[in-house]
């Protein structure tokens, strides 16, 4: 909402300067976003005379000026390109170093084709007053050279803009701003009754309305023999500095209302109207050429005015262009109505129209206003335009309904926290325009008809408070009592965010696809059943509820790679689902990598490759157990998967066979055939849902990290075993010997070939120890070495490598 200070000052008697104004506007609950005061902004520039215009020597459209800036110095050259450039014009100077705004440049001193030119002469575009950037501004010949501009064009009238909150209709316009800073003793509140207009004549056209649920009131008035033409400067000013086009007399005087009063009002040329008015739902097929010069497709959801040619108005919304008024009307009908709020609400999201009529009406405006705005509609039409004004139509409620709340003086005390005069309450709301009555301590509030937001006992209070001061509300901590405080987020909630950050940690890429695939690939990861079919999908090839994450993962990396980008790693945390009830909806982390997109860099790894490849799967469904809170020291992984994944590439995470955890692996070629995606891919799932909470114990409280103030001792050992001995059994066997000192097991390398038997292969661990209460010596290191070898040659018959 935007208004200027001096329209400000036609509703409020008020010397208080702007910036006090601004700050109890925002204390008061109209926070104010922004102050725009052009005299500032435009002091720089003044009024200057073009003394000699000459062709530049070395540009045809460029003349090399002569201009007299009034300060008593020789002439300044300035070189311009703006057609109307002549001697003896009057025009707009800006020096060197001033900022122009409609360039969003700071001005110096140039040479333009081989011409010194040292400064400029200026546009009204350029100084953002107006869209005319045709030639440079042309001022009387009397206008005083060497004064400044802003000064002398009276732009000395700062503009507000307010933001306001959804329920403060009566805001949206500057009668009712007025109203509150009256009552936050910001001066007088200026609200002069409006006099009815004597109607000469009866109104001629009869208006019906077939749904009085969607038009509570509507009253129209004809005013004959109107002149149009431009309004009065006084009335384009004020619409041009809040940054509407003034258009004709008739319809800024609808636009001066709408900010004004937050009452709009509608126009019609009523020469253009045939036969009489009916507000009625849009019939099926119908359409209107609206005044923004689309044409709008409509339904019978839609509430419009309609005469025997057919829609002529989006009710509340936006008028026709073939009824609207121009410079030949000279009989015009006035409308001012009320309209259902939900249904204008709904009519303009679904058009698409953000007009400030919509605006106001689907926040309700003031019903008592309906006719008293038709009045001084019509004062100002007669005034501005001349013409004799019919008798008004009204049908429907021309105001609404009372309402008066019961409300306890000690409730201000009670819900604020602020002892309130009572003498001051009254005062409050009365200039708020509420009536209290009654000595207490229970008194009778009568609710005025603009304030359609207060229906309650708090609401009286946040007026009361509001106006007497929300800086004034004592400072009160909430009691918390001697529990422990309860953590907000659930254990789930923690795993999806910790999971999130490990996988991110690891290079890859967040990714939010789609909650639906398509049947196929539903069917290849177990999906695919009738519960999971979406009744009414957006797409053909988005039918079913998703079984897997993976789905839409492998279709993202698909599109990169399809685009040139295909070393991708892409994970996403969301939703999966495995049936139709909410015990078969699961939590889960999943990502794949492509192409060149490994982990390596994280630590030593055998293979030596950036090629993706299984073990980074591994190690990314590891990362994420392990940030989750999964029992680490429980894990096992099986050689394996699901059908989707290579039998031989691939490996499933679990505790036991009752509980799996995920899976990891290379994706099955006739898998990757069916998503009509290339390979080779690396993926992994993980069921976030399925990890097991930590036992609680009642334990001595320990700190989250517990830090050895002793060096680690890292050992590296090769055995040789069996081509069928898996490597994680050589890892627990060593990390079974001493769970407290070896605090790591890490395989990095794995060889076959020369100098290894036929069906043996070598697998390298790093051993990691940590001491905790005195440095290792040698002889306790190999002894521990010692009993590393022995359990894995017991545990998997492997030997040490010499």
């Amino acid at each position: 909402m935007k208004f200027t200070l001096s329209w400000l000052k036609d509703h409020l008697d008020t010397d208080e300067p702007l910036e006090k104004l601004a700050d109890k506007l925002t204390m008061i609950g109209l926070e104010v976003e922004n102050i725009e005061d052009k005299a500032k902004a435009l002091k720089p520039f003044t009024i200057a005379r073009v003394i000699s215009a000459e062709q530049h020597p070395n540009a045809d459209r460029l003349r090399v000026c002569m201009v007299d800036t009034g300060d008593g110095g020789a002439p300044v050259q300035v070189v311009c390109g703006a057609p109307n450039a002549r001697a003896g014009l009057v025009s707009v100077f800006s020096p060197p170093g001033t900022y122009i705004p409609g360039k969003d440049i700071t001005l110096g001193v140039g040479t333009i084709r081989g011409v010194e030119s040292r400064g400029m002469l200026c546009s009204a575009a350029e100084l953002q007053i107006s869209n005319d950037h045709d030639g440079i501004m042309e001022l009387p010949a009397d206008a005083p050279i060497g004064a400044g501009y802003a000064e002398w064009a009276a732009l000395g009238d700062p503009v507000v803009e307010i933001n306001l909150t959804p329920n403060r209709q009566d805001c949206t316009g500057v009668h009712g701003i007025a109203r509150d800073l009256a009552a936050a003793d910001m001066g007088k509140f200026k609200d002069p009754t409006i006099k009815p207009i004597k109607g000469e004549f009866p109104c001629p056209v009869k208006v019906t309305v077939e749904d009085a649920t969607l038009c509570p009131g509507f009253a129209l008035r004809l005013v004959r023999g109107v002149k149009n033409g431009p309004s009065p400067e006084w009335l384009q000013k004020r619409l041009t500095a809040i940054g509407l086009r003034p258009i004709n007399a008739l319809v800024d005087i609808t636009n001066f209302m709408t900010f004004d009063r937050a009452r709009p009002l509608h126009v019609f040329d009523a020469k253009k109207v045939k036969g009489n008015l009916v507000v009625r739902r849009a019939r099926e097929g119908e359409s209107l050429l609206a005044l923004d010069g689309r044409t709008y497709n409509l339904d019978p959801s839609i509430c419009v005015i309609a005469d025997e040619h057919g829609v002529e108005s989006l009710a509340g919304i936006m008028g026709g262009e073939a009824s609207g008024c121009d410079e030949d009307t000279t009989d015009v009908l006035i409308e001012s109505a009320l309209w259902n709020e939900i249904n204008i609400a709904q009519t303009g999201r679904k058009l698409g129209i953000n007009s400030d009529a919509r605006y106001r009406f689907e926040r309700g405006v003031d019903p008592a206003f309906m006719v008293p705005g038709i009045e001084l509609a019509t004062k100002l039409v007669m005034e501005m335009c001349g013409g004799a004004p019919s008798e008004t139509v009204v049908v429907g409620k021309a105001f609404g309904d009372d309402r008066l709340i019961e409300f306890p003086i000690t409730e201000v005390k009670r819900l604020s926290g602020i002892e309130v005069p009572q003498a001051e309450m009254k005062r409050i709301l009365t200039h708020l325009g509420f009536m209290m009555a009654g000595p207490g301590p229970v008194v009778k509030v009568a609710v005025p008809s603009w304030r359609s937001d207060v229906h309650g006992k708090a609401d009286i209070v946040e007026e009361i408070v509001r106006i007497f001061g929300v800086d004034k509300v004592p400072m009160t901590p909430f009691e918390r009592g001697d529990d422990a405080r309860k953590p907000v987020l659930t254990p789930l909630q923690l795993r999806t965010r910790r999971a999130r950050r490990a996988l991110a940690s690891r290079g890859m890429v967040e990714a939010v696809t789609w909650s639906f695939i398509a049947k196929p690939a539903a069917e290849l990861f177990g999906g695919g059943q009738r519960a999971l079919e979406v009744a009414n999908p957006i797409a053909s090839d988005l039918s079913d509820m998703r079984p897997t994450l993976l789905a839409g993962l492998i279709a993202a990396a698909q599109a990169n790679a399809d685009r040139g980008f295909g070393d991708v790693a892409l994970f996403e945390v969301g939703q999966l689902f495995k049936g139709d009830r909410p015990q078969d909806q699961f939590m889960a982390a999943s990502g794949v990598r492509r192409g060149l997109a490994s982990s390596e860099g994280l630590g030593r790894h055998w293979s030596g490759s950036a090629q993706a490849d299984v073990f980074d799967a591994k190690a990314d469904a590891l990362a994420v157990l392990a940030a989750s809170g999964a029992p680490t020291q429980a894990l096992q992984i099986v050689a394996g998967g699901p059908g989707w994944l290579h039998p031989g590439r691939s490996g499933t995470i679990q505790i036991g066979p009752q509980n799996v955890l995920g899976y990891f692996g290379e994706m099955h070629p006739r898998a990757l055939e069916t998503l009509g995606a290339d390979g080779p891919l690396m993926v992994f799932e993980v069921i976030l849902d399925r990890i097991p909470e930590a036992k609680k114990k009642p334990t001595r409280a320990k700190p989250l990290i517990e830090l050895s103030a002793f060096q680690p001792v890292s050992r590296d050992f090769a055995f040789i075993v069996d081509r069928s001995v898996k490597a994680g059994d050589i890892v627990r066997a060593a990390q079974g010997i001493d769970k407290k000192l070896i605090t790591g097991v890490n395989v990095f390398d794995v060889y076959e070939g020369k100098g290894i038997d036929e069906g043996k292969k070598s697998i390298a661990i790093a051993v990691t120890l940590q001491p905790r209460e005195k440095t290792l010596t040698d002889q306790e290191i190999e002894a521990v070495g010692a009993k590393i070898v022995a359990e894995v040659t017991k545990k998997t018959g492997g030997t040490l490598r010499a």
